[in-house]
């Protein structure tokens, strides 16, 4: 896919200052182990992934709080939908719809193939 991300990365030195609140799980596309690269001014993690754009395939997406079945639901995400893919965890992906959110777990099966894009 060519697209290109509508948010700047940055650039320079990448720091914090003071404490900040941690957002609701399912808003931003913030972990502990990983963020987001888009929010390395605003947030501190191990490490910063710059994501893959992928396309919702053909049914409306809801995107689970943890990459398991049972877990709590979030967000809704329409068929057609560009996302983010963050990180892959077997047949799970971590998603967002962008550096504001929001994010969440789907199966792989959720998303278009990468040819389909």
């Amino acid at each position: 896919m060519s697209a290109k991300a509508s948010y700047s990365l940055p650039e320079g030195i990448v720091g914090l200052k003071g404490p900040i609140q941690k957002p609701a799980p399912g808003t931003l596309p913030l972990r502990g182990d990983l963020a987001h690269v888009a929010l390395a001014h605003r947030f501190l993690a191990a490490h910063y992934v710059i994501p893959l754009l992928r396309v919702v395939g053909d049914q409306d997406v809801t995107l689970k709080l943890n990459s398991r079945d049972d877990a709590e639901n979030g967000a809704e995400i329409p068929a057609g939908s560009e996302v983010e893919v963050l990180d892959r965890e077997g047949d799970w992906l971590w998603i967002t719809c962008g550096p504001e959110g929001p994010s969440g777990y789907v199966r792989t099966s959720a998303l278009k193939p990468d040819s389909d894009a």
